[in-house]
């Protein structure tokens, strides 16, 4: 099973916040997924980015590759994404 590493949109109108989550490629944006490892919020001030470091390391050794949004959020945080 392929796996990535995406947000999923939460939140009511016009007011977005994202999990970022470990779900099954072929799964739909805001479909079933495997893990919650943490959160973004746009609408805050300095761009909220909360993760479980731990765990998302965890994911990428068993190969789930993170989505270039999730990979620039990484990059924000300090953490590097495989290439």
């Amino acid at each position: 099973m392929a796996t990535k590493i995406r947000l999923t949109r939460m939140g009511g109108h016009k007011q977005p916040f994202y999990r970022i989550v470990v779900a099954d490629s072929r799964a739909p944006r805001d479909g079933r997924f495997l893990e919650v490892l943490g959160h973004y919020d746009p609408k805050k001030e300095g761009e909220t980015v909360v993760l479980k470091e731990e765990r998302l390391r965890e994911w990428m050794t068993r190969g789930a590759k993170p989505t270039l949004t999730v990979s620039q959020l990484l990059a924000k945080k300090g953490l590097k994404a495989p290439a």
